[in-house]
């Protein structure tokens, strides 16, 4: 028993340590060619050498570890497992009377220990990282909260619907706007504005040139008047998209945002949908392609590590590529979010029970 276990920590040591070896090396990589590309917008925007390590690239080091984690894996567990392979290592524990199906466990254990990492990074820490990196890129590189198209129609709810021709989001003001209310018997109220702000001391909204139409019954009160402040259940984020918003949201802030949209009958639902599946998919993705790439690195070659690793890419790409399109599907397919993000791990799950099966025992 004490031997399994000092195998078992053996076997998670060098698997963790040649997974965050990966990492290091890759982000150093990433980081130098980021840099080569930002450099001139960096200096244009005169980013101070404290903001753009601090504000732009320890934000950005646990949004790329985390988009590629099942590529790092899938790699350190070729990398690690050739080795042992080479070294006939495997061979030796196989001979010692373990089984493959005991091998795997530690294998398993840091696959899930990854994949905690990975739903921690998802779903908590990246959405507060991408806030400190849409900051310094709006301060220093572009633009990354923009007012939506012109014309831009918005349900607010069931009753209640507005309209705005355009919205300058550098001022906070928008003009030729409309807001309307319905009930059973039709039309309730309706408000035209030549402009509206919003008044950030007040947190109301202040109309000019606006006249308001209200219906009761059979009578109908006009009120018209240069300026008015008042209370209406629009948002200045009705307004304005944020680049890559989502990404901003935790699992809690995209599950209630997914509820606020469906109400207004947004057309982002099902890309809004299979971000939130998604993020509970993707961390069981690591635990998937480490299976399969004990499985395909587990065999001796002549050929040695470069076939496995060749054979390891293959794979890695085609899964992020098949999450990729099943997420095209979702969007514009009609294909339910749900099974859209699920998809490229049971297909590749099934792939990992017929090589455990296919493996020499």
């Amino acid at each position: 028993m004490f031997g399994l276990k000092k195998l078992d920590g053996y076997i998670i040591k060098k698997f963790l340590g040649s997974f965050f070896l990966v990492i290091f090396l890759i982000i150093l990589v990433v980081i130098v060619i980021d840099i080569s590309e930002n450099i001139q917008d960096f200096l244009d925007g005169n980013a101070p050498l404290k903001d753009i390590i601090f504000g732009y690239y320890l934000n950005f080091v646990p949004y790329f570890v985390n988009m590629f984690s099942p590529l790092f894996t899938f790699v350190a567990v070729i990398y690690f497992t050739s080795k042992l392979s080479i070294n006939s290592e495997l061979i030796a524990m196989l001979n010692a009377g373990l089984s493959f199906y005991r091998i795997m466990v530690p294998y398993i254990i840091s696959a899930f220990l990854i994949g905690m990492l990975s739903f921690y990074l998802t779903n908590f820490m990246i959405p507060h990282a991408a806030r400190g990196m849409m900051e310094f890129k709006e301060k220093y590189v572009s633009r990354q909260v923009r007012s939506k198209d012109i014309d831009t129609h918005i349900k607010l709810n069931d009753s209640t619907y507005a309209y705005i021709h355009y919205w300058d989001n550098a001022n906070n003001v928008g003009y030729n706007f409309w807001y309307e209310g319905f009930s059973d018997d039709g039309v309730r109220y309706k408000l035209r504005a030549q402009t509206i702000m919003w008044d950030t001391v007040k947190n109301d909204w202040i109309l000019g040139g606006y006249s308001k139409r209200t219906i009761n019954g059979r009578d109908e009160y006009i009120e018209e008047g240069a300026w008015t402040d008042t209370n209406l259940a629009v948002q200045v984020s009705d307004f304005v998209y944020v680049k890559e918003g989502i990404n901003l949201m935790n699992f809690r802030e995209i599950r209630d945002f997914i509820e606020e949209e469906k109400a207004k009958g947004s057309s982002m639902i099902k890309s809004y949908e299979f971000e939130k599946h998604r993020r509970l998919a993707f961390p069981f993705s690591t635990i998937i392609l480490t299976v399969i790439g004990l499985c395909v690195s587990s065999r001796k070659s002549r050929q040695g590590m470069g076939l496995h690793l060749l054979l390891g890419l293959i794979i890695a790409f085609s899964f992020i590529m098949l999450m990729q399109v099943t997420q095209m599907f979702a969007i514009y397919g009609g294909f339910s979010p749900f099974w859209s993000a699920w998809t490229p791990n049971l297909l590749f799950g099934a792939l990992s029970v017929l090589l455990i099966k296919l493996t020499p025992k």
